[in-house]
């Protein structure tokens, strides 16, 4: 009995209510992990580029940095899936519908195999030809290609991990996933040195320790998963692994959305990367570095991005629906502070920064170009995708993606076309000024967007309590795309 009880105790440690009692204090709680845990991801990885930029010189930091975009480009989609993997577990977590919430860790954690499976092939073969369609300057490209490919041998470990930390957030615990990547990080940088220092390794040596990391994490994270109590629905067992036609069409519903916006979004940043690759190896090694130091930014205010999911998610399972505007506006003011405190931080001491990084006078005043545009203004930036967090923790997911994908992907896309296109704007500063002009256009379009959103679910909610009946289902119906109905159609058939 004590041993039960000592595991009870355990279990709750490791979760947050987020159906009752105060919201602010909860979701600080919540998102300091998630905050800690992006800072030393990102300490991890300036740890390889330092490495890199110090050790190997400014051609391979470029080489590095060339691929960050298409990084992003090949994994948003399935990282997007993850998303919606995280907003199914909350909602039956909220509702305490267990048996379905265990389909759902089985679905997710299969989905996310397969996943990096898929990325790892395209990685792999693709590599050279995508780099070379981005314009990558030839004289880092051979560096960029190797880095490339054998960082996409860490892609499936990189799914398990996102998807398996989806699943554990969905709870409230947010702290087991902080523990599992400070001992990879900390093995990847002692690693990254190995590699680089002692065995001269170059770009090589930090793909290969950062999949061994990866790997690390991930087995962390399904080990964690395995040993979860049965009762609580999310215990993980190895030969239940399937996909569950009903949890896999939710998770595509919402996350093949997010996945697609994170796609497209990538996009454009492929075709922005490509225009700071016109400009030579200083701008795009100075891009590299203030971009890693910018990410220190972006993922503190994502850990409120991801609250609001996971938060909005609960309280849709729970019904609590009331609870949803209170929410949203603490999980966006607290972006936006944090957002305007760092950003300015960056900026303030910049040129310190990217010294860190570099020794090139002329890298750090290419760095500093981006963080002052980018930086001060990033609050804007968190306000936009905070608001798409409440948006599809509320089941609304295809919305905030058309609303992003013309408010963001496609103005950047006129502005690389038209204004980078003069004289006066040709230049990386004016490259860098799409990103808060389309930040504003979209943030403000999501705050409309939800308020639409939330009086027609209170009024729902009112005609509930009048006696009238209706289809209690937050967010629109989605279409599937072919592809998904035929997958599902043979799963019926199993």
């Amino acid at each position: 009995m004590e041993d039960k009880e000592r595991k009870l105790v355990r279990k709750k440690k490791n979760e947050i209510d987020m159906v009752n009692g105060p919201i602010f204090k909860k979701m600080l709680l919540f998102t300091f992990p998630i905050m800690l845990s992006s800072i030393l991801q990102i300490l991890f990885n300036a740890a390889d580029v330092i490495i890199v930029g110090r050790w190997a010189g400014d051609t391979s930091l470029a080489a590095v940095g060339a691929t960050t975009s298409l990084i992003n480009l090949l994994t948003n989609m399935f990282i997007g899936l993850s998303i919606g993997a995280n907003v199914l577990v909350a909602k039956f977590f909220g509702a305490r519908k267990y048996d379905q919430l265990n389909d759902a860790v089985h679905t997710s954690i299969t989905l996310s195999l397969i996943s990096g499976a898929i990325l790892a092939v395209i990685g792999i073969v693709l590599a050279a030809p995508l780099l070379t369609l981005m314009q990558t300057p030839s004289t880092v490209l051979g560096l960029a290609v190797v880095y490339l490919r054998i960082y996409f041998l860490g892609m499936p470990a990189m799914m398990l991990y996102n998807f398996g930390s989806a699943i554990l957030r969905a709870k409230g615990d947010t702290k087991r996933p902080l523990y599992f990547l400070t001992v990879a990080g900390v093995i990847n940088v002692v690693l990254n040195m190995f590699f680089v220092i002692k065995l001269d390794m170059n770009v090589a040596g930090v793909a290969a320790a950062t999949a061994i990391s990866q790997y690390l994490s991930a087995g962390a994270i399904l080990f964690c998963l395995m040993r979860e109590e049965e009762e609580s629905g999310l215990k993980l067992h190895l030969n239940k692994l399937t996909i569950h036609r009903n949890q896999f069409k939710t998770i595509m519903q919402v996350g093949l959305p997010a996945g697609l916006q994170g796609t497209l979004f990538s996009v454009s940043n492929v075709i922005i990367q490509a225009s700071i690759n016109s400009f030579g190896d200083v701008v795009v090694a100075g891009n590299a570095a203030a971009g890693n130091i910018e990410n220190f930014v972006y993922f503190a205010m994502n850990a409120f991005y991801q609250a609001a999911i996971s938060f909005t998610s609960q309280n849709v399972g729970a019904h609590k629906y009331e609870r949803v505007n209170a929410i949203c506006i603490r999980s966006v003011a607290c972006a936006t502070v944090t957002g305007l405190v760092l950003g300015v931080l960056a900026f303030t001491f910049g040129e310190t920064l990217l010294g860190i990084y570099t020794t090139s006078d002329a890298v750090i005043d290419a760095g500093m170009r981006r963080l002052a545009i980018v930086c001060t203004t990033y609050a804007i930036c968190g306000i936009m995708d905070t608001m798409v967090g409440v948006l599809r923790g509320l089941g609304y997911s295809v919305m905030p993606m058309i609303v992003s994908l013309v408010g963001a992907c496609a103005l950047r896309l006129v502005w690389i076309a038209t204004f980078f296109q003069l004289e006066a704007f040709h230049t990386p500063t004016g490259v860098y000024m799409s990103y808060p002009v389309t930040w504003a256009i979209t943030a403000a379009t999501h705050i409309v967007c939800y308020i639409i959103v939330y009086r027609k679910i209170m009024e729902k909610q009112r005609r509930m309590a009048a006696g009238e009946v209706y289809q209690d289902i937050v967010g629109p119906s989605v279409k599937m795309p072919k592809f998904i109905n035929r997958i599902l159609r043979k799963l019926r058939r199993r």
